[in-house]
């Protein structure tokens, strides 16, 4: 199954999305949020499809796509999860994941326009497979337990300014990753069922040129095992993301420019959809 958020900031309507149909799920759920997903929300989802009780959205391509989650109550990243970025990043490949977090305001749609930071000079782009949890996770008592508790995968941006990352740090990350809009997910959360997770494709590129090009097969650490691990320090709740980490290709590289004013980035993971954003400069609200 695949699920999205249709429509403007704060009033998305959930639905299904059923080939070329977008099915409105509010007869189910008032949201894509964590209680819907805690609910044996496939089964729910199911029965009312068979039933015909989901009518169409009749204008749904001219309506904005929001995530395809609500505001979580966390955002959990691992850093450095591909060898080759560790190496582009001047580190050695972790022997444990490295944590780092963004705030919920973050989460935005997959297309929405993102603000380069008031007096950024690094703002840099990182695709990652995003994943959801459906079930409280505390203690696992191994990785094969972590399927139990997850509801679906994404496409992430994991967007950075470097120079609050690492330079006025203090030795945590998530200054540079914490900036309103940080973090465009979507368009759709895809169910488990639908998804090979240790062999999809991840590529980005920048105003049309190719950047990052690897497969999820490359990771130090899989999935299962992020699950497990997280589960030892913080209990994960139902709606939460987890950002798996990201290939190499990005600006902190040293190969390519960090992005500017105007420059538009385009972020897709094989199967879990296509996302795109335009990066505008900070302006004072009035």
């Amino acid at each position: 199954m695949k699920f999205a958020r249709l429509g403007d900031p704060g009033a998305e309507i959930p639905v299904l999305v059923d080939g070329d149909r977008h099915l409105d799920l509010r007869s189910v759920t008032s949201d894509v949020d964590g209680d819907f997903l805690a609910s044996d929300f496939r089964e729910r989802v199911t029965a009312a499809l068979d039933a015909d009780a989901l009518p169409e959205v009749p204008d749904a391509a001219s309506l904005r796509i929001g995530a395809p989650i609500s505001r979580p109550s966390a955002v959990i990243c691992i850093g450095q999860n591909y060898a080759a970025h560790a190496r582009e990043s001047g580190a050695e490949p972790p022997t444990v994941p490295i944590l780092f977090l963004k705030t919920p305001n973050t989460v935005v749609g997959p297309n929405d326009a993102v603000t380069i930071p008031r007096g950024s000079e690094k703002t840099d782009w990182e695709v990652e497979l995003g994943v959801v949890i459906g079930a409280r996770a505390a203690y696992l008592d191994s990785p094969e337990e972590a399927d139990a508790h997850i509801a679906g995968y994404v496409v992430a941006n994991d967007v950075s300014e470097r120079t609050f990352q690492m330079e006025v740090s203090g030795g945590q990350w998530s200054k540079g990753k914490i900036a309103p809009g940080f973090n465009p997910t979507g368009p759709w959360l895809v169910t488990p069922d639908e998804v090979d997770v240790q062999n999809l494709r991840l590529r980005s590129w920048v105003n049309g040129e190719p950047r990052q090009d690897s497969d999820t097969s490359d990771m130090i650490f899989d999935v299962r095992v992020i699950v497990h691990h997280l589960s030892q320090y913080v209990t994960l709740e139902p709606g939460d993301l987890i950002l798996t980490g990201t290939p190499q290709g990005v600006a902190f590289g040293g190969k390519f420019p960090y992005l500017k004013a105007g420059d538009v980035v385009d972020i897709e993971i094989e199967g879990l959809g296509h996302q795109r954003q335009e990066f505008v400069a900070w302006k004072a609200q009035a």
